[in-house]
């Protein structure tokens, strides 16, 4: 007979903060991670230290904030006015304490609910905060929240400002390492959105003269069809304009926090953007060719902004700041009006928007039965079609487990069998190729709906109209590690860098690291992925061990895979750089074979590690 468990007073629990916060991490930093990831654990402390630098800087203290990681060590020092040095310990490991619950410190700040840095310190194996305010230092340290040691106030000749120093912990985070380029891309949107900071970090410089224009022109590597349009009133800044690329591409920020989940500004921007175009041509133009093509970058600053999560990524305000202006009519009126202005004193502007739209307006005309009839292929796929083994849990819902969705694209009934067999159901996706895919380099976007494979590809990941709708937060290309695995990873890498580089370019597309070998005795198994990681497992296992080669995922069983796609799975991200074009990318990818093409495509498309070696064409 069923016995349930016994519920009294003994069941219920009273947890301190730093309990909660490692019990609980997701609620405070979104997910734990390995650093594969630009939205992983570990970038979250970081940015949460960063925050209070940068909320110091826009009350007007402090021009220049200090970055240094070694290792797994992080450093942030900031030159501002430096916490009260008789509530430094409150201010790192009281949950709910701050000065920012008082507007009149802090006006728009980011960091609203006195957590930031409590998380960072109860998550650090490591953690110390050093303040110099008033010719006096304070110095406490801190392990996973508690406090080791505490120095007492003295005289200090420093600058004032705050120094925090930890290392997140490996008990929690697990064999983790930071990406340059992901810490990179973070401090170039602080220093866009912050005009006159400065950030070094490791020794380089970080700084923006442009805002937005500056973000804009880093991030675009296509030809654009007009200049950056930028406008700038009170609280309310965006720059836009259209490219030569698929899809619509937007760069949102409140108080500086880069809302990569958009929200309510990020909405009515849109909204904006087309009621003003349509009212400045008087033609009620499709809103998907008005906004095909178009990358924009806007920030706006909220007093008390409500986020969807304490991650900060979706903005929930409706008003500037409390009973005031709403942010709809906020931004409609700005955007109406400036923007209308705009394109009335800049004629040649207004004319090569206007050819881009009805560019637009022909080609969705052209495809409109060829999407009809794809649309209609992908539900008798769905009824008849086993390519995706769909999981439960998806990143466009609300669901706490969002950031964990994962789509394996794999080749193969095999490979994709064990992956099946092994994944977890809840948040784990198969999507099975049959044999390679089309090379899509130099062909249209017509392509992906007659290709039947890229057709259901696409609808499976629901990215048609960008990438709001994404429904995993990792797509994880698993092949084999051979000749003909590296060119499906190729021919797959072409479609999503031609069609959807904004996928690449958020950090959304991964390959997946299987192992090369299995070392074991009757005692212990060691899966090694690489031939440095086989000798020390046979060195640790000593004797004679038995060493097996795996050459195919298809060789690996459902029990074995679990291993590896399970917590301690092994991702290498795909990163487009930072000053490398598409178009040149693509070109040496699949054109016509040069000496200079291996070189490139290592320079300019790197996969961490410089993996992105093995997918190029031998």
């Amino acid at each position: 007979m069923f016995q349930p468990d016994i519920y009294d007073e003994a069941s219920v629990r009273s947890l301190d903060w730093k309990e909660h916060i490692r019990l609980r991490p997701g609620m405070y930093i979104g997910k734990l991670g390995d650093g594969s990831s630009p939205d992983d654990g570990i970038y979250v402390l970081i940015k949460e230290i960063l925050d209070n630098s940068i909320d110091e800087f826009v009350m007007g203290f402090g021009k220049t904030i200090e970055v240094t990681i070694k290792d797994q060590q992080v450093c942030i020092r900031d030159y501002g006015r430096g916490m009260p040095l008789g509530k430094v310990v409150e201010c790192v490991s009281k949950i709910n304490t701050g000065a920012k619950y008082d507007s009149k410190v802090f006006k728009k700040a980011v960091g609203l609910n006195g957590v930031g840095a409590k998380a960072v310190n109860g998550l650090s194996s490591y953690f110390k905060v050093q303040c110099v305010r008033e010719g006096k230092t304070k110095v406490v340290d801190f392990c996973r929240g508690e406090i080791i040691k505490e120095e007492k106030e003295k005289n200090c000749d420093l600058r004032p400002g705050s120094i925090v120093t930890f290392i997140p912990d490996e008990d929690l985070f697990g064999k983790y390492h930071y990406i340059p380029e992901y810490v990179h891309k973070m401090l170039w949107n602080y220093v866009f959105l912050n005009q006159g900071l400065t950030i070094i970090f490791n020794g380089e410089r970080f700084h923006s003269n442009n805002g937005l224009l500056d973000l804009l022109n880093s991030y675009i590597d296509t030809p654009v069809l007009y200049p950056i349009i930028r406008i700038q009133e009170g609280d309310f800044e965006f720059a836009l304009t259209h490219c030569e690329m698929y899809g619509e591409e937007y760069y949102s920020f409140v108080n500086g926090q880069h809302t990569t989940q958009g929200g309510t500004h990020q909405a009515v921007f849109r909204e904006a953007i087309v009621k003003t175009i349509r009212e400045f041509y008087k033609k009620d133009y499709d809103t998907g060719d008005i906004r095909a093509s178009m990358i924009a970058a806007l920030s706006i600053k909220v007093q008390d902004p409500v986020f969807e999560s304490q991650t900060k990524t979706k903005l929930g305000s409706q008003n500037i700041e409390p009973d005031g202006q709403s942010i709809r009519n906020y931004i409609m009126d700005i955007v109406k009006k400036r923007l209308d202005d705009f394109l009335h004193m800049n004629p040649d502007t207004a004319e090569a928007l206007l050819r881009k739209i009805m560019q637009s307006e022909k080609e969705r005309k052209e495809w409109a039965s060829i999407k009809k009839l794809a649309r209609e292929s992908v539900k008798k796929a769905s009824l008849h079609n086993k390519k995706l083994r769909d999981c439960r849990v998806h990143y466009n819902n609300h669901d706490e487990r969002r950031l964990e969705s994962t789509l394996f694209i794999t080749e193969g009934d095999s490979a994709s069998g064990s992956i099946t067999k092994s994944r977890d159901v809840n948040t784990q996706a198969v999507f099975s190729l049959k044999g390679k895919p089309l090379n899509c380099f130099g062909l249209s976007k017509k392509v992906v709906y007659e290709n039947e494979e890229l057709n259901l590809l696409h609808s499976a990941l629901d990215i048609e109209d960008g990438l709001e709708n994404l429904r995993y937060n990792y797509v994880v290309i698993a092949t084999d590690a051979d000749v003909d695995g590296m060119h499906i990873r190729l021919l797959l890498l072409t479609f999503f860098l031609q069609f959807y580089p904004d996928l690449v370019r958020s950090g959304h597309i991964f390959i997946l690291q299987t192992p090369l070998f299995r070392v074991r005795n009757k005692q212990k198994t060691f899966y090694c992925y690489s031939e440095q990681e086989k000798e020390d497992a046979i060195a640790k296992l000593g004797g004679q061990p038995e060493i097996t080669r795996f050459k195919g995922l298809g060789e690996i069983s459902p029990d074995e895979f679990r291993h590896f796609i399970g917590p301690s799975i092994r991702l290498d991200p795909v990163i487009l750089s930072k000053d490398s074009s598409i178009n040149e990318v693509l070109s040496f990818y699949m054109g016509k074979n040069t000496p200079d093409r291996q070189i490139f495509i290592i320079d300019n498309l790197k996969v961490e590690e410089d993996i992105i070696s093995q997918v190029s064409v031998n």
